[in-house]
């Protein structure tokens, strides 16, 4: 298949285009940068005035995954408007060219975010919820998953790929949440009861296929394992994984001090189940927490 991303140098967008380039299909990377080939994938310039259609012409699949991230830097006023602006920018420029492609894709799949549901302690959120958040990250998901659902009225399935927590070594939450586990001071972060919906790096990647591969997936569709943690035992899991110790507590308001508004991430959170995923039968590659920090810290 020919298949398109934008936000291709990401932490998403980097593991995805090594699984697909693996299975054989053909990857195009919209760029700010220049136009090249390197390692058998072509990169297309976008955002700048240019018209890249001609180049996506036959195109099988878009992935979306364009955006200012959410865990650099402090939440300032300036940085909420860039982590808006920049996915709805985006997002626009990908329905203008669809709008101007002769062969449109079959199926575009946008990235979103668990954080469209409240945080709670005690709910359970599936695709089938319809309680948004109404903070900055629940209205920055609404708008874009509405922004993105307007590909459906030209005939294109629209996937919203709800991401969990993602864990990977080098990117993410996982660092944060890891580093005073590594310099021996870890411990409960908060209350300890807020839930963790995490998925590791791998099956983002395989779902995002498998999501490609599957017509009858479409619509939000959450990537999570089916196995969420409260953040105590998470700490926990991490201690043992890392075989360091987990006795330290680190007290809500810490955070907040020294993170602000974004300690949301890692302070509260949502028990989120991925009823799609699951129906579907994906093959998930990680559903023990422990297994999913050990292959990361050992590989």
């Amino acid at each position: 298949m020919k298949i398109v991303i934008s936000g291709g140098s990401g932490f998403v967008g980097q593991k995805l285009r090594e699984l697909l380039c693996d299975k054989g299909h053909e990857v195009l990377i919209l760029t700010r940068g220049e136009e090249t080939v390197k390692d058998g994938i072509r990169y297309i310039r976008w955002m700048d005035g240019t018209n890249p259609e001609e180049s996506l012409e036959g195109s099988d699949a878009f992935i979306n995954l364009a955006g200012v991230s959410l865990n650099e830097g402090r939440w300032t006023v300036d940085r909420k408007k860039a982590i808006y602006e920049s996915r709805m920018d985006t997002t626009n420029e990908i329905f203008r060219i669809f709008e101007n492609l002769t062969k449109r894709p079959t199926v575009f799949i946008n990235a979103s975010a668990i954080g469209i549901y409240p945080t709670s302690t005690t709910n359970v959120y599936t695709e089938q919820s319809e309680n948004y958040a109404t903070d900055f990250l629940g209205s920055v998901v609404t708008d874009w998953e509405v922004n993105a659902a307007r590909s459906e009225k030209l005939g294109i399935r629209v996937c919203l790929a709800r991401f969990g927590v993602i864990l990977g070594k080098e990117s993410g939450a996982l660092p944060l949440i890891t580093l005073p586990y590594q310099l021996g001071v870890g411990g409960t972060i908060g209350s300890g009861e807020q839930w963790l919906s995490w998925i590791h790096i791998d099956d983002v990647a395989n779902a995002i296929l498998f999501t490609i591969e599957n017509e009858e997936l479409s619509g939000p569709i959450n990537f999570t394992s089916p196995n969420a943690k409260r953040m105590k035992q998470f700490g926990k899991t991490v201690g043992r994984a890392l075989n360091r110790p987990h006795w330290l507590p680190v007290p809500g308001f810490a955070l907040q001090l020294a993170l602000g508004e974004k300690s949301i991430l890692v302070l509260e959170g949502q028990y989120v189940v991925p009823e799609k995923l699951l129906a579907t039968e994906y093959p998930f590659k990680f559903i023990s927490l422990e297994d999913a920090i050990i292959d990361l810290y050992n590989s």
